[in-house]
C-alpha cells in the first residue's frame, strides 16, 4: 500500500495519474495547504520542504522498511521503477523520457506556477512579472508543441511518466491565459491524455477528496 499525501494541485495530480495508470493501490491523505497543514511536524518528517506531494511506500520491492519520498519527479521515477510501467528499459527511450520529465520539473512547472501566481493570486498587479512569466509560458508551450509535432508522446512512441508529469500543468492553461488552439500539437496531445480512462478516474478522485 502507498500513502499519497495529496492536494489537488498539478504536482499532486500527476502522482494520482500514475497510480491510476499503473493500478497501484493507494490511500489518499488530504493535506489542506490553505490551512497550512503542510507545515505540521508530522508532515515535515515525510516532506521536509513542506510541499505536496509526498508518499510512503509500505511495501518497497526490497522487502525492507517503508520508504518516504517527496518531490513529484523523484516520486514518479520511483513508482515507475517499482511497477515496471511507464518508463522504458530501452536506453534511448528511457533517457528521452527522463529529459522531458526533468524539463517539466525544472522549467514547465515552476514557470507556469509563477504565471498563475502573478496573474491570479498576487495581491497587486506587477506588470513586469506578469509579462515576464507570460512570455516564458508561451515559449515553453512552443517547445512542447514542437516536440509533439514530431512524436505522439514526449518520450516518442509510448505514453510515459513524462506525459503524466506535464499534463496537469497544461490542464490549467486557461488560468495561464493560454489558448490551446494556438498550439495544435499540444491540443491534440492534451485531449488524448484527458480522455484516457485512468486520467478520468484520477481527476474524479482529485475532485472528491
Amino acid at each position: 500500500m502507498i500513502d499519497l499525501f495529496f492536494a489537488p494541485t498539478p504536482n499532486g495530480q500527476k502522482i494520482l495519474l500514475f497510480l491510476e495508470e499503473a493500478e497501484l493501490a493507494c490511500r489518499l491523505i488530504r493535506v489542506d495547504i490553505s490551512k497550512g497543514e503542510q507545515f505540521r511536524p508530522e508532515f515535515l518528517t515525510i516532506s521536509p520542504n513542506n510541499k505536496i506531494p509526498a508518499i510512503i511506500d509500505h511495501a518497497p520491492v526490497d522487502g525492507g522498511p517503508p520508504i518516504n519520498l517527496f518531490e513529484s519527479g523523484a516520486i514518479l521515477l520511483y513508482l515507475a521503477e517499482k511497477s515496471g510501467k511507464l518508463l522504458s528499459g530501452e536506453l534511448r527511450e528511457r533517457h528521452t523520457t527522463l529529459q522531458w520529465l526533468f524539463w517539466q520539473v525544472g522549467g514547465l512547472g515552476p514557470m507556469l506556477g509563477q504565471n498563475h501566481h502573478f496573474n491570479n493570486v498576487a495581491p497587486q498587479p506587477i506588470p513586469y512579472a506578469i509579462e515576464r512569466y507570460q512570455v516564458e509560458t508561451q515559449r515553453l508551450y512552443g517547445v512542447l508543441n514542437k516536440r509533439l509535432e514530431t512524436a505522439p508522446w514526449l518520450a516518442g512512441e509510448h505514453y510515459s511518466i513524462a506525459d503524466i508529469s506535464a499534463w496537469p500543468w497544461i490542464n490549467a492553461h486557461r488560468r495561464q491565459r493560454i489558448a490551446l488552439d494556438n498550439y495544435p500539437a499540444v491540443h491534440n496531445w492534451f485531449e488524448r491524455v484527458r480522455t484516457r480512462p485512468a486520467t478520468e478516474r484520477a481527476m474524479l478522485k482529485a475532485q472528491q477528496i
